[in-house]
């Protein structure tokens, strides 16, 4: 008996720290398993969380209907221009233009021209008195008396016989003198723009004519007028009576930075646009690049012939100008209806792999030309995105629910 109840008291503590071990590790394994995440393998359900790029990208399904509204097409590529802008001002083309001053002191006598006329090269201007004028007028007159007196002296002498020989060549000396005598003062009247035949005139009716003809010395529009009958004008005094310029063309003269100074060259195709036809572009090319920097703006400025045939710019517009710097540059590009500038500035797209889900996606754009944009960054080429509508989606997006 003593050996039988030595074997059964100890079997009763092994089951009993049996029992005791099976419950701990079954409430280790239950809490273990209250902690432990849902398996990786197991498949989300209907109302799981959109992933992150779902919610940063906002999306749109649109149902047959409102697809009518849109295009789709791929993303492509353009050449676009690289180009400068400037604004500056209109001016007469000055190497077409000229200052018309008397070639002598006077007094206006009459005005020919009115400003805006068309003139004709050697076309009178203006007149003026002059006091240089009448003095050569008068010593013409004189020296055509001169002359024709020794003239009919030297035929009375050579007609008469026994006239001693020194007599003749005093007689034929003072007809060679006076003859050249007249002949420089013909000359003299000459230079202020009489005529042969006005100078024979003088001379035949003994008459001076104090009117000095001032001429146009081109063909062109008179563009400025300060004559009026009474004024004094001397030569090179300013302002000038007139002046006639070529206006078929114009100068457009515009301030750059500094720092671009190297992207201009001569030659280079310019297009200019002025408030009064904003429909118009006006062509030209680049013609000089002044060779001094404004201290105070750090600008240089760079003068552009315009052509202007029928005389549609006038000096003083405003203008502004493009220049094509360098040739075109290849690019990502699309529509620039497909863009739309949001409330804080972001310019975004609308892109699709199946032309039904449509998702909202920033971009960052660069040049403009016809109707094209250029994408820095944000698509590639070849995605499908909305070309025409952009906007439609866009405000599908911000559109309050309805009940």
């Amino acid at each position: 008996m003593f050996i039988i109840k030595r074997f059964f008291q100890p079997r009763k503590k092994s089951i009993a720290g049996l029992v005791i071990a099976i419950v701990l590790i079954m409430g280790a394994v239950f809490l273990s398993r209250r902690g432990e995440p849902a398996s990786a393998s197991t498949p989300p359900s209907a109302g799981t969380a959109p992933t992150k790029s779902s919610q940063s990208d906002p999306a749109l399904d649109l149902s047959p209907s409102q697809l009518n509204a849109i295009k789709v097409g791929p993303v492509g590529s353009y050449l676009f221009p690289v180009e400068e802008e400037a604004v500056g001002n209109i001016d007469c083309d000055e190497d077409l233009s000229v200052q018309v001053f008397p070639a002598y002191q006077g007094t206006i006598l009459q005005v020919l021209g009115e400003l805006g006329a068309q003139v004709q090269q050697d076309q009178p201007l203006y007149t003026i008195k002059s006091p240089d004028l009448i003095q050569a007028e008068s010593t013409l007159i004189g020296a055509a008396a001169t002359f024709e007196l020794t003239s009919k002296e030297l035929a009375r002498v050579q007609g008469l016989p026994g006239v001693a020989e020194r007599e003749k060549e005093q007689a034929v000396s003072d007809q060679q003198t006076a003859e050249g005598a007249l002949k420089a003062a013909r000359d003299a009247v000459r230079v202020f723009g009489k005529t042969d035949a006005e100078i024979d005139q003088m001379i035949a009716s003994r008459k001076i004519d104090p009117a000095l003809v001032v001429r146009s010395p081109l063909a062109g529009t008179v563009t400025s007028k300060n004559a009026q009958p009474g004024f004094l004008v001397q030569p090179g005094n300013l302002p000038a009576p007139y002046v006639v310029s070529d206006v078929s063309k114009k100068w457009m003269l515009a301030d750059v930075i500094e720092s671009e100074i190297a992207l201009f060259h001569l030659g280079q195709p310019v297009q200019v646009r002025v408030m009064s036809y904003p429909d118009r572009v006006f062509t030209g090319r680049v013609s000089k690049i002044y060779e001094t920097v404004d201290e105070t703006t750090h600008r240089v400025t760079i003068r552009s012939e315009i052509a202007d045939p029928h005389d549609e710019l006038r000096p003083g517009m405003l203008a502004n100008f493009v220049i094509r710097v360098r040739g075109p540059v290849e690019a990502t590009a699309i529509p620039d209806n497909g863009v739309v500038r949001e409330a804080d500035g972001t310019m975004t797209v609308w892109v699709t792999t199946d032309r039904r889900h449509f998702v909202q996606r920033v971009v960052k754009t660069g040049l403009r030309q016809d109707g094209r944009v250029q994408i820095l960054d944000g698509l590639k080429r070849g995605e499908l995105m909305v070309t025409d509508g952009a906007v439609f989606l866009s405000n599908m997006l911000e559109a309050p629910p309805s009940d």
